[in-house]
């Protein structure tokens, strides 16, 4: 992923809020490099596929039921358009795959050669016992014919001379022609496969460089609107499935079509009648092969759709496994796992079972194929219409025949899910992106933390209004605090600030400019965040809180992290500021975590703070002195400052009271206080539920 231009992913302590009403359950994530935290996402990625999810039959891609692309034809093209810079090196694998070929296509024919040359001096040798010295070929035929002996049509599709045994000579020279052959293949068929690897990867590279870049320019607005594991499969397991389509299978169609091709043009030259009667073998393989994939793929689509329930049931009663020993559910959990283990079990024997059927069939129709090919030859050679090398050729032909047919339907299924694939990754390099930045960016050289919002007017959906006509004003080194019951537009308010979301109308300016004339990268730079929900990377706790500014030298980290309260848990881990965090942070507390998070905003020393319910994960001890560091770090700076506890922001300098995309009440806490509004409910509500809780 990018660095700091992603917009993918979150900030500091993870992703932002800003969901639209009615949206999809996948929390948004972040915006883009704020001063704070910079933007890498959070862990997490697509689902992996249970411990049943391999799934592969003995035909391997054969009983892979494929997921068909919307509009195959489109995305072939477009695939192929992307192949388009490495045409050239397209073009030398098809040119070097056909060499390849040279092993399949001629090596039975020449090994059909040598051992006419065996046959040749056998039977020579055996005709010298009955013919004088010199008799030529067509005596010894000429006489065998006069005397009505069933030989004469067999040594008259032979080459042998009474007298002349075996040329070693001569076979030698056709073994090392055989073995020069194969060497050449096998050169060929490195090379191609070592030019394709560059091709395809090269590609797939260009391919993650415009859909990392593509990521970097879309809008929140999509990653509200799309789960967070579907864009991370479309990055990784989509892109890696065009690869290892690209690499594989374009130099297998090649190679199996030119092999298909020659070995069908070595057939008729060799015997057209043999090879129509190989030839009758395809439709019956075609027409096996089909039935059976059509009922094995429903069976394999039950055995993983079985699967996917099996594992979410597992990861269900493990991530809840105290909860279940609590509520003394094991005995149905263990009963649910054997029901839904059960249905796997069934669902696997029957896909197992049906695409097993397939290679049998096909060996059964490849034997009578066989049986009839070395009968029908065997009269061939006893008549004297084909020579035994021919016979034994055509029999390697005919057995490797239905290889590159069944490599050739394989891939096409396979194309099947990689055109899929294709299509997600392609329909992602089509998203709307965020606005054009302006053509000449205005600049902020020293920022003082005057913001303004002028009839400021947002809506998520088109029909339902959530932000009309919002004036604000807040003066440099003012505490703003923004509260109101849950969908009130609390966050929407900060995305907005941050240009996460562009305004339907109104102005939004920082020291008189409009954020709309700044680049974003300078906008959000000039920003600092820290989040309800908290993200940290696999690192060092260092690193962690060194990211919210770079070059910063080991003093300020520590200072930070002494501001934040976070210096004293880190020198009681095992190797203090160089620990590692897990990716999923799994090594810290809640709390802890906040901490660390707090501290990076520390470092980063931004102009205007957006704190979110910074506080929310810390005891109340601690609660007490992230306030007040947080006071020394908000001292002078413009803050905004977003609560559900209302006890936090009483020493605000003003508060924005909102409901429903309005302010409905606007002042210093004493001052709502005293007026028994609507923050007045609010405020005294949060002690009712306490009380509430408490009996």
């Amino acid at each position: 992923m990018s660095g700091p231009a992603n917009g993918a992913n979150g900030h500091g302590a993870g992703g932002m809020g800003g969901r639209p009403t009615g949206g999809p359950s996948a929390r948004p994530a972040g915006g883009t490099g704020s001063a704070a935290s910079g933007s890498f996402g959070g862990p997490g990625g697509p689902r992996r596929r249970g411990p049943m999810g391999g799934g592969m039959g003995p035909m391997g891609h054969m009983a892979m039921p494929a997921e068909k692309p919307k509009n195959f034809r489109a995305t072939f093209r477009r695939l192929l358009g992307e192949l388009r810079p490495e045409r050239k090196w397209v073009g030398l694998v098809g040119v070097v795959a056909l060499f390849s070929t040279a092993g399949q296509v001629f090596g039975p024919k020449i090994l059909g050669n040598g051992i006419n040359q065996l046959m040749d001096g056998l039977v020579g040798k055996t005709l010298g016992q009955f013919f004088p010295k010199g008799t030529t070929h067509a005596q010894a035929v000429t006489a065998l014919q006069a005397q009505h002996s069933p030989l004469a049509d067999l040594v008259s599709a032979t080459s042998a001379v009474p007298g002349v045994g075996v040329d070693f000579g001569a076979l030698g020279m056709v073994l090392l022609g055989l073995i020069a052959l194969y060497l050449m293949a096998t050169f060929f068929s490195w090379v191609s496969w070592y030019v394709m690897a560059g091709v395809s990867q090269r590609t797939v590279y260009r391919l993650r460089r415009d859909v990392d870049l593509k990521l970097a320019r879309l809008p929140l607005k999509y990653f509200d609107t799309h789960q967070r594991g579907d864009t991370l499969s479309r990055v990784t397991n989509d892109i890696d499935n065009i690869g290892n389509t690209l690499q594989q299978s374009l130099t297998q169609i090649i190679t199996s079509l030119a092999v298909v091709v020659g070995i069908l043009a070595m057939m008729f030259w060799i015997s057209p009648l043999l090879a129509v009667i190989s030839l009758l073998v395809i439709p019956a393989a075609a027409i096996t092969t089909m039935l059976i994939a059509k009922r094995s793929q429903k069976q394999f689509a039950a055995q993983w759709a079985r699967t996917g329930t099996l594992n979410g049931h597992v990861e269900e009663s493990h991530t809840g496994h105290a909860i279940v020993k609590a509520f003394g559910h094991q005995e149905d959990a263990i009963r649910k796992f054997d029901e839904e283990n059960e249905r796997v079990y069934d669902a696997s024997f029957k896909a197992q079972f049906i695409s097993g059927i397939i290679m049998p069939t096909m060996n059964f129709l490849s034997n009578l194929n066989y049986v009839a090919i070395a009968v029908i030859g065997g009269v061939q050679v006893a008549t004297g219409r084909m020579s035994l090398g021919d016979v034994q050729a055509f029999i390697q032909y005919s057995r490797s025949f239905t290889q590159p047919i069944t490599q050739t339907a394989s891939i096409a299924n396979l194309l099947q899910s990689t055109m899929a694939s294709a299509e997600r990754v392609f329909e992602l390099l089509d998203e709307a992106e965020e606005v054009p930045e302006a053509a000449v960016p205005a600049e902020l050289e020293h920022v003082t933390g005057h913001v303004s919002l002028e009839g400021v007017s947002f809506r998520y959906v088109a029909d339902k209004p959530l932000i009309e006509d919002l004036n604000v004003d807040v003066r440099s080194g003012e505490v703003l605090a923004i509260v109101g019951p849950t969908g009130a537009g609390k966050t929407t308010l900060v995305n907005l600030l941050m240009r996460f979301y562009e305004l339907d109308a109104g102005t939004i300016c920082i020291d008189g400019v409009d954020t709309r004339l700044m680049t974003r990268d300078k906008l959000r730079h000039t920003f600092g965040m820290v989040l309800q929900d908290t993200w940290l990377f696999g690192g060092t706790v260092r690193e962690n809180i060194a990211y919210g500014r770079e070059n910063a030298t080991e003093d300020e980290i520590i200072a930070a992290a002494k501001a934040a309260h976070v210096d004293h848990f880190v020198r009681t881990m095992p190797h203090g500021y160089d620990t590692v965090i897990d990716d999923d942070a799994s090594n810290l507390s809640s709390g802890e975590k906040q901490l660390l998070t707090i501290a990076r905003a520390f470092l980063a020393d931004p102009e205007i703070l957006i704190l979110d319910e910074a506080t929310s994960s810390v005891d109340t001890r601690t609660e007490v002195l992230v306030q007040q560091a947080m006071s020394r770090l908000m001292k002078g700076r413009t803050a905004f400052v977003i609560a559900h506890r209302l006890s936090t922001i009483r020493n605000a300098d003003e508060i924005l009271v909102m409901n429903e995309g309005k302010i409905v009440e606007q002042g210093s806490h004493d001052d709502l206080i005293a007026r028994k509004g609507f923050y007045y409910d609010l405020y005294n509500s949060q002690f009712e539920e306490a009380v509430a809780e408490a009996v």
